[in-house]
């Protein structure tokens, strides 16, 4: 008899609440060039709000809405409080769109192998010699 793996609602729960709140933390283009810049290390605010129109007051809530997502975090550094990327989360995410890209490339390999497999009909090999000849 095979057994079936627990599965705990609550952090099944968890991981999708975690998943909304950084995807809806990714949807504006401000949040995700704040994590662009901080793919390449830790900024401060001032650092981060240099190449937007917007004031820093903006940029602040910009990172307070990606460090409650979880995709940010901060540390003080005497006076500055310089921001840092949390790679887990991203990975986190990727994960998960990982999972239905492979399972769509599955389905076009099966595609492909169910093609491979079709046999040539007289009306298929008329449209392939038809193309063969417009590329000449």
């Amino acid at each position: 008899m095979l057994s079936v793996p627990a599965v705990d609602p609550d952090a099944a729960v968890d991981a999708d609440e975690r998943l909304d709140r950084a995807f809806m933390a990714l949807a504006d283009p401000v949040r995700r060039a704040i994590i662009a810049r901080l793919s390449r290390g830790p900024a401060s605010v001032n650092e981060l709000a240099e190449p937007f129109a917007i004031t820093k007051q903006a940029v602040s809530k910009h990172i307070a809405v990606l460090e409650q997502a979880g995709l940010v975090s901060r540390s003080r550094d005497a006076q500055r409080r310089p921001a840092a990327l949390v790679p887990e989360v991203l990975e986190e995410l990727t994960a998960w769109i990982d999972a239905y890209r492979l399972t769509a490339e599955s389905r076009f390999r099966r595609l492909d192998e169910v093609l491979a497999g079709t046999p040539v009909t007289a009306n298929t090999q008329k449209e392939t010699d038809k193309e063969r000849e417009e590329e000449r």
